[in-house]
């Protein structure tokens, strides 16, 4: 699996998205188990070099971990092998509150429902449109 080679703290991961689809498009008999573990590793080893650098250039010690990603108990175990080695604390939120965004969108979609706004199933996704709007 690829990383993505952004400079400083950036990163991305639409290249590995990509190379997952394309894994999967190219051999669909693939074991979807080793590809998901897969994807979990590479992009877990992409947050920690990330938080690692921050770590460098920072000289933080505190660390939190958070949103729907922070249920996943590998990422939860990784970091906190980067807290005991680091020497920094790592906060998670208890499970019951990691929410993922849809929940969220869910949320705004039935308010929105509620006061009368409705659309029609042709509507399209606009990644960064404002909620009300």
């Amino acid at each position: 699996m690829p990383k993505s080679k952004i400079e400083g703290l950036n990163f991305s991961f639409s290249g590995i998205k990509t190379a997952v689809i394309n894994l999967h498009h190219k051999n669909p008999e693939i074991n979807k188990a080793d590809l998901c573990a897969s994807f979990e590793k590479v992009t877990t080893e992409m947050l920690i070099d990330n938080v690692k650098k921050a770590i460098d250039k920072t000289n933080m010690k505190k660390v939190v971990l958070a949103g729907g990603v922070s249920a996943n108990s590998y990422i939860r175990k990784q970091f906190k092998e980067l807290g005991e080695k680091e020497k920094i604390k790592i906060y998670y939120p208890e499970l019951s509150l990691c929410t993922d965004n849809a929940a969220m969108i869910a949320v705004a979609g039935y308010y929105e429902y509620i006061s009368g706004k409705k659309s029609e199933l042709s509507l399209n996704a606009i990644p960064n449109l404002k909620l009300g709007e």
